[in-house]
């Protein structure tokens, strides 16, 4: 999927209050102690001083769980037809999937009837669903470049999607 994220020319910036995380695209791949550590470190030479490299952390989940982006959500989209979802219909959703474990993302969207995933679906301010994150506390940046965000995915051995939580 190639994902459009808000950019920190749009007035969106990074401030005290957020996370920054970045998830594999792939809900359900988790890496290894040693890539993960590899990205971790990678990601640590992108911050800007030592209270936020303090804040970074890496986190393995026994199963999938969502990553909300928090008060950044402005809108929910359909992927196919781009219409523009009610809160309720994704929190339902959501729901249903969670009650079953999350062994399903799978969705038929109720505008189009077309079927498709949650994690595809089109979130401004972009989120997701994960099993493993990387996530900084107060990162005191903006968001990652596409050159940075391509350093940590060679880093970690699989595509990543980034998305600022905030608190």
């Amino acid at each position: 999927m190639d994902e459009e994220r808000p950019r920190a020319g749009r007035g969106r910036r990074a401030m005290s209050g957020n996370y920054l995380t970045v998830i594999p695209t792939d809900p359900n791949w988790r890496p290894s102690k040693d890539a993960a550590d590899r990205a971790a470190a990678v990601l640590s030479g992108m911050l800007p001083d030592d209270d936020a490299r303090h804040g970074l952390e890496a986190k393995w989940h026994d199963s999938v769980e969502v990553v909300f982006c928090g008060a950044n959500l402005e809108k929910i989209s359909c992927p196919r037809c781009r219409a523009e979802f009610t809160p309720g219909w994704w929190g339902e959703a959501v729901s249903e999937r969670y009650n079953e474990g999350f062994s399903t993302l799978m969705v038929t969207v109720p505008c189009c009837d077309a079927e498709t995933w949650l994690n595809e679906l089109v979130y401004d301010w972009p989120m997701g669903f994960a099993q493993f994150r990387i996530e900084v506390l107060y990162p005191n940046r903006a968001w990652l470049t596409d050159e940075e965000l391509a350093s940590l995915t060679n880093a970690l051995g699989h595509p990543l999607r980034q998305i600022l939580i905030h608190i």
